[in-house]
């Protein structure tokens, strides 16, 4: 195992996260927390911004993407506002990680940089938006190595513990209150990502995506993905996600009994029911139907007790944010 370094303002006991950073996580606590929809998307094909490798945080180089950027989250944290609930607002950084920084051009300290300004940008958000009803979160993102929705080359625990520290570590620096990984597709790199979280004691929510048939693209299935995450890091996660799959694709996973099915306490699901091998060759965007995706978060209710943060993934606007809220408040 790699030697991780632990910033000292987060250093604490590594027995999961501690009632002192727990208070910073108040959608532990319920109701409903919203969450955004697809920055990418949102901004690939609703605003005509390109995104080269989807990388959103590549916007933070000059003032006009800053500004879009703010735009967009500020329009969600309203939503949130407007309705008396809290949101989980996550930096635009699930492209800036080492490899993905390394083909946009950036070294080391150009992306860590980048990491801290979309914090510091969330926080902006936060001052301006944020009431007493309605609680700010801000997260940390983190995607992947590889590509999302293919498992390519697999990391050790080890490897990938090494290769998420230094963007963890970053965020573990600043007065982000999470941080999150999305889209992932293999146990050993959510593994990774939690035992690096946990050793500088930053909370974590760990999200996987599945395929058509409900199961990982590595083949695995949702529920022993999600205990053997937690078995290896000592149930470290606050909780977990599933992100970047339509409803009808996971939903019957969903019925088969035990505890880890109370452990998943977010959902950010695509509009669309097309599997990610047709999203990946697809030249339009399918936004599926707000009202329809708002009944499938409805129904996914019963099959997770523990849902508290909704929102959207590819596809999704503050049109299916909304029609989620409505669906659930009702």
């Amino acid at each position: 195992m790699p030697v991780i370094q632990i910033h000292p303002r987060r250093a604490s006991p590594a027995t999961g996260v501690t009632a002192k950073y727990r208070s910073r996580l108040p959608q532990l606590q319920g109701p409903l927390f919203l969450a955004d929809g697809g920055l990418e998307t949102t901004l690939i094909y609703g605003d005509g911004c390109q995104l080269p490798y989807f990388a959103s945080f590549d916007l933070l180089k000059d003032d006009a993407g800053t500004e879009r950027l703010r735009r967009y989250f500020v329009q969600y944290a309203r939503i949130a506002q407007a309705n008396g609930v809290g949101i989980v607002l996550e930096s635009p950084t699930w492209r800036a990680s080492a490899d993905w920084g390394t083909l946009l051009g950036y070294d080391a300290e150009a992306l860590a940089d980048a990491n801290r300004r979309s914090i510091g940008l969330l926080l902006e958000v936060r001052a301006a938006c944020e009431t007493p009803t309605s609680r700010i979160v801000i997260s940390g993102n983190l995607g992947p190595r590889g590509d999302g929705y293919v498992t390519g080359q697999r990391m050790s625990v080890e490897q990938a513990a090494e290769y998420h520290a230094p963007q963890i570590n970053t965020f573990a620096a600043t007065d982000a209150d999470m941080v999150s990984a999305f889209t992932l597709n293999y146990v050993e790199e959510a593994i990774g990502v939690a035992l690096a979280a946990k050793a500088c004691a930053l909370p974590t929510a760990l999200s996987f995506t599945v395929e058509t048939d409900g199961r990982l693209p590595s083949g695995e299935s949702l529920q022993s993905a999600i205990e053997r995450t937690d078995a290896a890091s000592g149930g470290y996660p606050a909780y977990y996600m599933i992100n970047c799959a339509h409803p009808e694709h996971f939903a019957n996973v969903l019925n088969a009994p035990g505890q880890w099915r109370q452990r998943i306490r977010g959902v950010r699901a695509n509009a669309s029911r097309r599997s990610h091998a047709e999203l990946d060759n697809c030249t339009d965007l399918d936004a599926g139907d707000p009202i329809e995706l708002g009944a499938a978060y409805r129904g996914l209710r019963d099959r997770l007790p523990g849902l508290i943060v909704v929102g959207g993934c590819c596809g999704t606007d503050h049109r299916h944010v909304g029609a989620m809220y409505a669906a659930l408040a009702s």
